[in-house]
């Protein structure tokens, strides 16, 4: 097979990102080949990117056409339109490229209606938001307070956490994010790191965070008894000091580190990525794409992602796949 593009580390390019030709992929009996026509970009990969060896291909979130199923007879048939990753992220994660090997349990068919674009912005931001808020249980009734609520992650568990039914408080950095979460489904937006007037909304039954900084220990102080926090991220500071007696002392209160890629090891996320692409076809679930440009677009991009000047998520395309809207 020729060689194909693809985006891989150089340390002299901007963003230390640069399209190149490669090898093709040679997939194994369980994989899928997968022509890719669109990718988005995470904060959490670019930050990776720092420390990948020149070369190396990158890249967690794709969608695009099945171009020759997997051997073994496992997953998606040939023309199949489809959104995943590739196999544990950071084991294989080169999924900005034209080709890709995919293990097919990592691959979810795309219904009608959902656009390489919103599928792309699913896979590592759509899971994660999934996956934090079940950790709260059933939300029905309760009241979910979502920090980082305009990030990639953060506007898709402020539509999910409403669509089961919880009271939703989203906090942003500036005044100015207030009216994308509330467009994003929170009854209630407060503004900084150290939550200013959240306490009037709680006590809290379940937190998702994706701050740390100032922000965790502030949170920690508004659960509930028996309350659960889950950390995901710390956009602002990883280094927390909290006061562990007020949260030993609230009795039954869990704070659990989510890793996506831990918790995609136990349980590979085809069958909840497929939930979400049916919520996206449905109109229940809205991926904010602040960014829809060709994939040339790669290095000025992550510049902007990094810089934090873009809300919501970053998709590049990939010229050649005909997309179905």
């Amino acid at each position: 097979m020729p060689p194909i593009r693809a985006v891989v580390i150089d340390p002299t390019a901007p963003a230390k990102l640069a399209l190149r030709e490669v090898d093709a992929p040679e997939p194994l009996p369980h994989e899928a080949l997968v022509r890719v026509a669109a990718f988005s970009l995470n904060r959490g990969v670019l930050r990776r990117a720092e420390t990948m060896s020149p070369g190396a291909r990158i890249g967690w979130d794709l969608a695009g056409t099945v171009e020759r199923a997997a051997a073994d007879g496992s997953g998606p048939r040939q023309g199949t339109r489809v959104a995943g990753s590739p196999d544990s992220f950071l084991l294989n994660p080169g999924a900005w490229g034209e080709l890709v090997a995919v293990p097919s349990h990592l691959l979810a068919e795309l219904p009608d209606g959902v656009s390489f674009a919103q599928a792309a912005a699913l896979p590592v931001a759509g899971l994660t938001a999934l996956r934090t808020l079940e950790h709260g249980g059933a939300l029905w009734g309760r009241t979910v307070l979502i920090t980082g609520a305009t990030g990639g992650v953060g506007h898709l568990a402020c539509q999910i956490a409403r669509a089961a039914g919880a009271h939703v408080v989203a906090a942003v950095s500036r005044d100015e994010r207030t009216t994308e979460a509330r467009t994003a489904g929170a009854h209630e937006v407060v503004v900084g790191e150290d939550l200013p007037g959240a306490d009037a909304h709680g006590p809290f039954h379940h937190v998702i965070d994706s701050v740390g900084g100032r922000t965790l220990p502030a949170a920690l102080k508004l659960l509930a008894r028996g309350g659960d926090c889950v950390i995901f991220g710390t956009t602002s500071d990883p280094t927390i000091t909290f006061d562990a007696r007020a949260f030993y002392l609230l009795g039954g209160a869990r704070l659990y580190g989510f890793s996506i890629f831990h918790e995609l090891d136990r349980n590979p996320g085809t069958a909840d990525l497929a939930r979400l692409v049916q919520l996206v076809a449905a109109g229940r679930l809205r991926p904010q794409i602040s960014l829809d440009a060709p994939w040339t677009a790669v290095a000025t991009t992550a510049q902007r992602l990094l810089a934090r000047e873009l809300t919501g998520k970053a998709v590049l395309h990939i010229p050649g796949v005909s997309d179905i809207n």
